[in-house]
């Protein structure tokens, strides 16, 4: 297996940008919002400009092994994506619907100073030795054509950048410690809103877990952030509040059924330390939420009981730990 590390990459197309490393959209450098979800599905378009994506690659590659309602989500993710470029199913000019198949992105796709689209095929192909000459050498000696590696290594991205279905180890990760932390409302991704109670409810649960951890200072977002509406991009959020990370997350409901996904990124770097989706059924609310919050809630003391392991291996002997952690901040 190739042991190089992968590039970041950002893809552009027409006026927009996607940054793949903090899964954010810029439109002429200026952020457009959009959520986890869509943007992940925005990213599997854009991995094959103008081929067909299939419902079905859509479910196994976004929703795998999901009981929550996969066309109403899917739905919702392309509105939300249009809304962001500014697009219509009427006449599209960057996501096309193909009646009961799938989606074809139509813009032209370019690779910012990595790669750039094929007119004829559609595919990302790399620009002549503008890879380094080990990434060159392993795809060629691998006997595999450079465009099928380009597609192999784009992939590759994406899983690292985007995917949100597995936890990402934090010993594995050379990031800031983190001492405090800000709770976002979480983001009901339900058309009907009267299920916003059970998303404020959770949101509150969470906090109040997570506060419980008294080597953590947790800050709830104030009355300025609450508002969903709100300009301000994650990392002015956490300068503004003097905190080291972000705590958001999404909830999504089908039926008697209700996804819960949490997500801590790391700050300035706005990079995902740890992410997890939970599932259960609706019929005890409350219980739901105190299961999953306190489920959260050990994962973070995991996180902290690492931060701290590692903060020891680096004291200097004889020294207190916690006096060398106080030094340190």
């Amino acid at each position: 297996m190739l042991q190089t590390e992968i590039p970041p990459l950002n893809l552009k197309f027409g006026v927009f940008e996607a940054d793949f490393r903090t899964g954010e959209l810029t439109r002429l450098g200026k952020r457009v919002r959009l959520q986890e979800q869509p943007f992940q599905l925005l990213a599997v378009l854009l991995e094959k400009p103008g081929v067909l994506v299939t419902r079905e690659e859509l479910h196994l590659r976004l929703w795998p092994e999901t009981t929550v309602d996969f066309d109403h989500g899917l739905n919702k993710a392309i509105s939300k994506i249009r809304e962001a470029l500014g697009d219509s199913a009427e006449n599209p000019r960057f996501i096309e619907t193909v009646a009961r198949r799938g989606y074809k992105f139509l813009a032209d796709v370019t690779v910012v100073g990595d790669e750039q689209t094929n007119s004829e095929t559609g595919d990302l192909v790399p620009q002549q030795n503008s890879e380094p000459p080990s990434l060159r050498d392993a795809a060629t000696s691998s006997g595999r054509p450079a465009r099928s590696f380009a597609r192999w290594l784009f992939g590759a991205v994406l899983v690292l950048g985007v995917s949100l279905s597995t936890i990402v180890h934090p010993s594995r990760l050379r990031s800031p410690a983190i001492h405090s932390i800000v709770v976002l409302p979480l983001e009901n991704l339900s058309s009907d809103a009267s299920q916003d109670y059970f998303t404020d409810g959770m949101t509150d649960e969470l906090i109040t877990d997570l506060a419980q951890i008294h080597r953590l200072r947790v800050i709830a977002s104030p009355s300025s952030i609450v508002d969903k509406r709100s300009p301000q991009s994650l990392r002015e959020i956490a300068r503004d509040l003097n905190v080291d990370a972000v705590v958001k997350g999404s909830v999504l409901f089908s039926s008697d059924r209700v996804r819960i996904t949490a997500r801590l990124i790391v700050m300035p770097s706005e990079r995902d330390v740890w992410a997890q989706s939970y599932e259960s059924d609706l019929q005890h609310p409350l219980k739901i939420q105190g299961e999953i919050a306190g489920k959260i809630a050990e994962q973070f003391r995991s996180i902290l009981d690492r931060q701290e392991e590692e903060a020891a291996l680096k004291m200097p002997k004889g020294e207190n730990p916690a006096a060398y952690e106080n030094d340190r901040k």
